[in-house]
């Protein structure tokens, strides 16, 4: 399966099922008892127990279509259009999108219930403007996005599983972790800064950042934090040694760099090329903040993977990994390791044995 079809079924199945059970709900609320309720006046259609259950297949019904073709709209603005287009037209053609295809679905499921239970459902062209009944449903959807939203930008900001763990209360005390971190750093940036100044550099590092996060979701990566030119990388522990991830990501951004090469000389007049430093183990995570929160990592995990890439260029290497994290990866085969001895890092006591991995 190719990593854009796991990330669209990902986003499929997130969508199809909030939808569905948003628009389940509205169909309670709207239709349930209503018919018991003094001062109130039901179609026949939807009253009654018989009449719930036919509204509650309807809503589900176009709760599914509303999830599917808003991920599929979703997915291919921010593969092909959400880096050429500003954040306030996004949303206007979006909004647009969302609305017309929202008066689709409704037109068709309303169609296909009058046929099948022979209801007098009026879906004539332009049915829509003076539907109260719509407008209400408009208003809800809309309510109902702004919360799918909140929830798309919290996991985004703090991480898979992360924003549900800071409802939860989990991280307001420090907790113990195994993660793996990379610290990636753009190679030679004062030169580069200084060779397109302030202005085109900012560009540069926003369109290498925009690749970068092409990467990340298909190997499993979190990104911690963006310092200047320099991004933070992490994973759990597990995750990162699956299929590799850890290292393997760093060698997918390099070969997207490289299909890209010739738009960046173009722009630039230069290829950017990055150098990391991995390192794992256990550390402390918690909640810090109270303005503006945040999830924090203190450890002396954080610090080695810093001080680790730092190391690159002394070397002259691209990519540097602690002996400690590359013992518990299965290294694959078009990939070769190279030890370059013991290093005393800055601010530590004991060396560490540092290796450096390159595609065979």
């Amino acid at each position: 399966m190719s990593s854009d079809l796991k990330l669209y079924l990902q986003l499929l199945w997130q969508s199809v099922l909030f939808w569905s059970v948003v628009m389940g709900l509205y169909s309670i609320f709207r239709y349930y008892g209503l018919d018991e309720e003094v001062g109130f006046t039901v179609i026949e259609e939807y009253s009654g127990n018989q009449g719930t259950l036919r509204a509650l297949m309807g809503f589900t019904t176009i709760g599914m279509l509303i999830g599917v073709l808003y991920a599929s709209i979703d997915f291919l603005f921010e593969k092909f259009a959400s880096n050429k287009l500003s954040l306030a037209y996004g949303l206007i053609i979006r909004t647009f999108l969302y609305f017309s295809i929202t008066i689709t679905i409704f037109t068709v499921v309303m169609e296909l219930f009058s046929e099948i239970y022979g209801i007098n459902l009026n879906t004539d062209r332009g049915w829509w403007r003076e539907n109260k009944s719509f407008w209400a449903t408009i208003l809800y959807i809309v309510m109902a996005s702004f919360a799918f939203s909140f929830i798309k930008i919290a996991t985004e900001k703090f991480g898979k599983g992360v924003f549900l763990k800071m409802l939860m209360g989990k991280y307001k005390n420090p907790q113990e972790e195994k993660r793996i971190f990379m610290f990636l750093d753009l190679k030679d940036s004062t030169t580069i800064a200084e060779n397109l100044g302030h202005f085109k550099y900012s560009q540069f590092i926003q369109d290498c950042f925009y690749d970068l996060n092409e990467v990340v979701p298909k190997y499993d990566a979190e990104i911690y934090q963006y310092v200047g030119d320099e991004a933070v990388l992490s994973w759990p522990y597990k995750k990162g040694l699956a299929n590799n991830n850890c290292v393997d990501l760093f060698f997918a951004f390099q070969q997207k760099k490289q299909s890209k090469s010739q738009y960046y000389l173009d722009k630039y007049g230069i290829v950017p090329e990055f150098k990391a430093g991995l390192h794992g183990g256990v550390l402390m995570v918690t909640e810090v903040g109270v303005i503006k929160k945040e999830i924090a990592y203190h450890g002396d995990v954080i610090n080695t993977s810093a001080r680790i890439q730092a190391e690159c260029n002394k070397h002259h290497v691209l990519l540097l990994i602690s002996e400690k994290l590359l013992q518990d990866l299965r290294i694959s085969t078009h990939l070769s390791t190279k030890f370059l001895g013991s290093v005393l890092l800055k601010g530590k006591q004991k060396k560490v044995n540092i290796h450096t991995i390159d595609k065979v």
